[in-house]
């Protein structure tokens, strides 16, 4: 089995509903997919893999709509 190739911020975005800018503040942010070339560099050149990237999206997705959807959390809506 041929190991997942990474790709680079441009092509991540292809993939991603999300521009450049917010995928390299999630890279930053340290969302799994992403990873620093040289993680002692300053400025961080940063390559992602796809599987990674949509595993960690859709995970987040999942647990904010069930957020949304669970009456036992707190709104801040009017009562």
């Amino acid at each position: 089995m041929t190991p997942e190739p990474f790709v680079s911020a441009e092509e991540a975005v292809k993939f991603l509903p999300v521009n450049r800018r917010h995928l390299l503040a999630l890279a930053r942010k340290g969302i799994p997919g992403a990873y620093p070339l040289d993680p002692q560099a300053r400025r961080k050149r940063w390559v992602f893999r796809l599987s990674e990237l949509a595993a960690a999206i859709a995970k987040t997705v999942i647990h904010n709509s069930r957020e949304i959807c669970d009456p036992a959390v707190d709104l801040g809506g009017p009562r």
